[in-house]
């Protein structure tokens, strides 16, 4: 799956399992899984899970050992 975004801002402020997966370029299972992980910042809302564009860049800087 191809990504199709090209920087940050061009992601909705919260973002689905689905814009997730294109993002990374993973699967949507892949995504769900993610967001299922421990240490990954999910918001539950009702049964829809979501997570805010600041703290998803926030862990891609920590997981990449770029945190800021």
């Amino acid at each position: 799956m191809k990504p199709t975004k090209t920087n940050y801002e061009e992601l909705p402020l919260m973002l689905s399992a689905d814009i997730l997966a294109q993002t990374l370029g993973i699967s949507r299972a892949g995504a769900y899984e993610l967001m299922h992980s421990e240490g990954f910042p999910t918001l539950r809302i009702g049964k829809r899970m979501m997570v805010s564009k600041d703290h998803f860049i926030r862990w891609i800087n920590t997981e990449s050992g770029d945190a800021v």
